[in-house]
């Protein structure tokens, strides 16, 4: 199954989260802390949302930083994703 977002909608899935501190010390799956960064899988087309027009600043394959809270978790052919509005998303990451 594939996912289209519609209008300023923006589909993003997580980073995986880093198993080994800078220090080199191991971590076990519970301690590991769940990022915040997100990679951009698609990307809807814009254009009028609530009467105002919505440029798409962000591309696929952008690395963003969402709000901690934001948007809504979906599971595709057994991928978590998380469908979000662009104005939620606070960052791109360079």
């Amino acid at each position: 199954m594939t996912l289209k977002p519609l209008a300023d909608r923006v589909i993003v899935k997580q980073v995986e989260a880093e198993e080994k501190t800078k220090s080199g010390i191991i971590l076990t799956s519970a301690a590991q802390e769940k990022p915040q960064v997100f990679e951009v899988v698609e990307v809807g087309p814009g254009g009028k949302v609530d009467g105002e027009e919505v440029e798409m600043v962000v591309k696929k394959g952008d690395r963003v930083i969402t709000g901690k809270y934001s948007g809504t978790e979906v599971k595709v052919d057994g991928d978590e994703l998380v469908i979000v509005r662009q104005s939620d998303i606070l960052a791109i990451v360079g």
